[in-house]
């Protein structure tokens, strides 16, 4: 038996006998499990305490990466070995974004030289068509770009360009990539051509759903403006020149990457000229920057401090081990709505294999079905099935801490509140014993206990969204979270505290005092007095029934920062120590927080001021 099987079948063994099964019982008997199980670089959190781990069964993960020769694989790719043995060529999408310029070689020829002169090529193109310098046929301003492409050559520019919007300050993108050609006619019929210039991507002009396309949308040109104004409004991202100046687009418009490039880790390249178009070279760099930072994390730091490490062996954990066959991904954050479809190419494509380097048959599950749409649609939509269904969907959560739009900040605090609790909802559910007979049914313990991962802060830069793409990149892609920019502030977030409710029944904006008795439950929610100040965010949902013991469990799942201690009261029957463990968590921070308990056991959350210090 090999080192690596043996490390498998201890895992096995593991889940069979000694794995974590229930979370409120885990949280309260280790009140610094966030702590243990979370690890962050910079503008990254990864918190991961909300999974079925235990120490042990990291210990077992890091075991089975160290059989597998996980670190060794990782330095072949960083050298420029032939990894991809199918292809017989090397994976080097890290030195697109190699911001160090240090050598990274093929075949012993280092490639940054001719990766520089690439980025130099696509910086003067776009700085051109943002500042007029590179105008249409007819002298006009650029004001719409299209780009023309599938798969790596749209998914990636796609989402980032949305997730990128509050940064845009050059012209309007648009992205066509389906063959119907709905797609392109619905595109074009709300841009002037005499202001349209148009990117082919495609790595050898030939795809046909690109080039369909692309043909199309030349022929439309030509109606338009004369044959003559072809190479004014198009450009390639190729490498088959010949087909391109076939085409009718000069070389100087042609911006080539290379076969070590894989489509799906192609933002990096050319194929992000479009972003670059979209948000200038300058936040291009941040964006590349990020990426950077996270490959030398990646490159460097031990296998048990690793994110993209940890995330991948997460990800093996509930597929392989656990049995859970999809993986959710949920972002609360419109602009990222782009990023499921996304990473379903870079996970999916990447881990679709059914036979070995050898040639012999898979014996194991090789990767989830990733699917996933922004947050608070999912919950209207799906989130029926994740939480009562007879299936455990592990969930990743994603939002930000501060938005682009400050003066529609109620939007963004019941977002967060939304985000917040359907998280710890998720993690918690309901005990058999607080349902009512109906719904008491002989079900095992793991068909009311789910897995999800924690949300982390956010505020979404060029540099963070670059760091966060990369620890998906390595094929390892599961359970990351954004958090807030280095270069500014830490995040700031509220805390999710609900019950083991199967829903989260009400998250509303403002917040009051109760009197005595007179404040009364309306739906799981109490009722506010005409009286009351309005300053925040109010969060009122049961607690768990059966008494102190499983309140004290709850608690000890509250993130709040132990600096605010003095600022926070809890009221009523809990010790000192109760309380310490309650404001513990450095997750979250907050400013000005009261806790009070309701007469009917509902806990009062009031906030106002989210603080950034």
């Amino acid at each position: 038996m090999t080192v690596s099987r043996r490390a498998f079948d201890a895992l096995v063994q593991h889940r069979a006998k000694k794995s974590l099964r229930d979370m409120r019982q885990a949280f309260n008997d280790d009140p610094l499990r966030f702590k243990r199980f979370s690890l962050g670089l910079d503008d990254v959190l990864l918190d991961w305490s909300k999974c079925a781990v235990t120490a042990e069964t990291m210990k077992l993960l890091h075991d089975l990466a160290e059989a597998s020769d996980v670190a060794g694989k990782r330095d072949q790719m960083f050298a420029g070995d032939l990894i991809n043995t199918s292809e017989q060529r090397a994976v080097l999408h890290v030195a697109l974004r190699n911001r160090s310029n240090r050598p990274i070689r093929v075949a012993g020829q280092d490639v940054m030289p001719e990766v520089s002169r690439v980025l130099s090529a696509m910086r003067d193109f776009a700085t051109g068509v943002r500042s007029g310098a590179i105008a249409t046929a007819s002298g006009k301003r650029i004001s719409d770009v299209v780009n023309i492409g599938i798969g790596g050559s749209d998914l990636g520019p796609a989402m980032t360009v949305l997730a990128l919007a509050p940064y845009h300050d050059g012209p309007r993108l648009h992205f066509v990539s389906n063959i119907d050609g709905a797609h392109l006619a619905d595109t074009l019929k709300h841009l002037d051509p005499a202001k349209t210039l148009f990117l082919i991507a495609s790595k050898t002009f030939t795809t046909v759903e690109t080039m369909t396309n692309a043909h199309s949308a030349r022929e439309w040109i030509v109606k338009h403006l004369g044959e003559t104004a072809v190479s004014k409004h198009f450009a390639a991202i190729s490498t088959a020149l010949d087909k391109v100046r076939a085409f009718g687009i000069g070389e100087e418009r042609a911006f080539g990457f290379w076969d070590w490039v894989g489509g799906r880790y192609s933002i990096w390249s050319a194929i992000g000229l479009p972003l670059m178009i979209a948000i200038g070279p300058e936040n291009f760099g941040h964006f590349l920057s990020g990426a950077h930072a996270m490959d030398e994390h990646f490159r460097s730091a031990p296998i048990d401090q690793n994110l993209p490490v940890t995330m991948g062996l997460i990800g093996v954990w509930h597929r392989n081990f656990c049995g859970y066959a999809t993986r959710a991904v949920i972002p609360y954050d419109q602009r990222l709505s782009r990023l499921p479809a996304y990473l379903q190419q870079l996970d999916m494509e990447s881990n679709g294999k059914g036979v070995q380097r050898d040639g012999t048959k898979v014996e194991t599950d090789t990767g989830p079905v990733v699917w996933g749409e922004p947050g608070t649609n999912g919950q209207h939509a799906f989130f029926q099935l994740i939480h009562q269904g007879t299936s455990v969907i592990p969930v990743e959560f994603l939002i930000a801490a501060q938005s682009h739009e400050p003066a529609l900040a109620q939007h963004h605090n019941l977002l967060m509140a939304n985000c917040l609790a359907q998280s710890e909802a998720l993690m918690l559910k309901k005990r058999r014993s607080s349902c009512s007979p109906r719904a008491r049914t002989k079900r095992k313990p793991k068909d009311w206990r789910r897995t999800a991962s924690s949300p982390a802060i956010a505020h979404r830069s060029p540099s963070s969204t670059g760091s966060s793409i990369p620890t998906r990149s390595a094929g390892l892609s599961r359970f990351m979270s954004i958090a807030s920019s280095s270069k500014r502030r830490s995040g700031t977030s509220m805390p999710s505290i609900n019950g083991a409710s199967n829903w989260v029944r009400s998250w509303r904006p403002g917040c009051w005092r109760s009197s005595k008795g007179k404040a009364r439950p309306r739906n799981g929610m109490a009722r506010p007095r005409a009286s009351s100040r309005i300053c925040g965010v109010c969060i009122s949902v049961p607690f768990l029934p059966g008494g102190g013991g499983a309140r004290k469990s709850l608690l000890t799942a509250v993130p709040l920062p132990a600096s605010l201690a003095s600022a926070c009261t809890l009221s009523g029957r809990y010790s000192a120590k109760t309380r310490s463990r309650f404001l513990a968590s450095p997750l979250l921070s907050l400013s000005r927080w009261r806790l009070c308990w309701h007469p009917s056991w509902h806990l009062m959350i009031r906030a106002s001021n989210f603080s950034t210090a």
